[in-house]
């Protein structure tokens, strides 16, 4: 018998699988939200205490503050934060109802004159944000934070009359790009993956994939790319190393920018993924890094994402 006032025993290591790996990272490191959204997605854990911690970063516009998107700080509510919320929502399938109304709503009320969304609204000025996100008196509309939030309603079947005219922007946003970058093209696939006209989503695709690879917008050789920076370049203003890879665009086999890459292209990425799990069990963030809480925040993010993209694939994490 242990003697009265002994240490305890050490705590079993933990399994070296991707997954136990990453648990360890999350309870050690995550806000409550992911430990939550990390226990529904990998532990059964239940989908009403997603909700829960969710609600805490609800204002009472219906919008969504409090940096719950990391890198915009403060409590005003942002088009970004409230596109995350709906992101969260969504995996849950809790993504309709009386809730998704309200932030319809608000998202109606920060709405640019085109009916799209800005990426920052200037109520953000006077709080801490990423100098990569430029806060401006009159924001333009932007298929960055438009493209998401469309695509989540549409395929969670969201009728509001404000999905009319931001729709129409979009189609109008995909169909004119031309000289792009990776976060644009990511957001014209979340549009396009569940927008309700299906040709004419597939021709989009199909013309975005050519633009991809003629613009080597995806690194397609991931386990050699960083010995070859210049084959496929880093997009202007992204951080040094914040490439993008054929995993970015198609999170699921079932994504229009599937049919971009080739059955090696796609392996070759999700393997490069796996091996990005760092020594203490987490994903990395590829973006700047502009303030230490704020990685810290969005590393625990960027593991779940992680971990359901390679499950997606069929690759196994546990």
């Amino acid at each position: 018998m242990a003697e009265t006032g002994a240490s305890p025993l050490p705590p079993t290591p933990p399994a070296h699988t991707p997954l136990a790996r990453a648990e360890h990272f999350v309870w050690l490191t995550a806000r409550v939200l992911e430990q939550r959204r990390f226990a529904y997605h990998f532990l059964g854990g239940g989908a009403d205490a997603v909700e829960t911690a969710l609600s805490a970063y609800r204002n009472e516009d219906d919008g969504y503050g409090h940096a719950l998107e990391p890198d915009l700080r403060g409590p005003v509510s942002q088009p970004l934060h409230t596109g995350h919320a709906l992101r969260v929502l969504d995996s849950i399938g809790r993504c309709g109802g009386q809730r998704v109304e309200r932030m319809c709503r608000y998202l109606t009320s920060v709405s640019t004159q085109d009916g799209a969304l800005p990426t920052i609204h200037p109520s953000q000025r006077g709080y801490p944000s990423a100098p990569f996100l430029p806060i401006v008196d009159d924001p333009p509309s932007e298929l960055l934070a438009t493209g998401p939030v469309v695509g989540l309603l549409h395929r969670n079947e969201v009728w509001h009359a404000w999905l009319f005219r931001a729709t129409d922007f979009c189609w109008q946003a995909v169909e004119s790009l031309d000289k792009s970058h990776p976060y644009e093209i990511e957001a014209a696939v979340a549009f396009l993956d569940s927008a309700p006209d299906r040709p004419r989503a597939e021709a989009a695709a199909d013309r975005l994939g050519r633009l991809v690879r003629e613009q080597r917008l995806a690194a397609l050789d991931p386990a050699r790319h960083p010995a070859r920076p210049g084959t496929f370049p880093v997009a202007p203003g992204y951080a040094p190393g914040e490439h993008h890879f054929p995993y970015d665009y198609a999170k699921t086999p079932g994504s229009l920018a599937r049919a971009w890459f080739t059955d090696a292209e796609m392996t070759g990425s999700l393997e490069f993924l796996v091996s990005q799990q760092q020594e203490d069990g987490g994903w990395p963030i590829r973006r700047h890094q502009w303030a230490p809480s704020t990685a810290l925040e969005a590393r625990p993010i960027a593991t779940i994402e992680a971990l359901r993209t390679l499950r997606a694939h069929g690759l196994p994490v546990g």
